[in-house]
């Protein structure tokens, strides 16, 4: 005889700081690596790792990018950002970083990634409601992303709509292809 049980988990969402960036980093690879291999290939997952995927300092300096834990377990991380940049880390800008306009412009999504182990249990739910919530608070009234492969299932159930495939060139010849996505809010 088997039961089924429902785990009660208490997820909280704190601002990454800037001491946590080796953590993020290592959560961000995990997450890659375990969540996108049926999307990609291993080259394009290794070549984005290096040169896109990656935390953002100024989201973090910003106080707009997020750790998720579960208990003492970190579960995912993401933010939204108030400024131009679409996507990618720190090695993937080579500019200043202008801000938007709430009134005119569409709050970015940034930087969501899940542990394998937390993925489909609602952490990147709880995570896009928190920063839809803040991005709100700032006065905006749209939200605009760029959506890996695995990610454009999840943020089309939340609503996103998608505006354009775009795809990547990587410094090393390799492509990573998008799908920039964008809802009203």
């Amino acid at each position: 005889m088997s039961r089924q049980y429902k785990i009660e988990t208490m997820l909280t969402i704190s601002p990454a700081k800037p001491e946590e960036t080796s953590l993020l980093q290592s959560l961000i690879e995990k997450s890659v690596r375990g969540l996108s291999t049926n999307y990609y290939t291993k080259k394009q997952i290794e070549s984005a790792l290096i040169h896109v995927f990656g935390v953002d300092s100024q989201l973090i300096t910003d106080q707009t990018y997020y750790i998720v834990r579960d208990g003492g377990q970190i579960a995912g991380c993401g933010g939204w950002s108030k400024r131009n940049t679409l996507f990618g880390g720190d090695q993937a800008k080579g500019t200043e970083d202008p801000l938007l306009d709430p009134q005119t412009d569409a709050a970015r999504i940034r930087a969501f990634f899940v542990h394998p182990d937390w993925a489909r249990k609602g952490v990147g739910t709880a995570l896009l409601g928190f920063c839809t919530d803040a991005a709100i608070a700032a006065g905006f009234h749209q939200l605009q992303l760029a959506a890996t492969l695995p990610g454009i299932p999840f943020y089309s159930r939340l609503g996103f709509d998608l505006v354009a495939h775009k795809e990547i060139l990587l410094a090393d010849g390799e492509s990573l292809p998008l799908a920039v996505m964008q809802k009203s809010i």
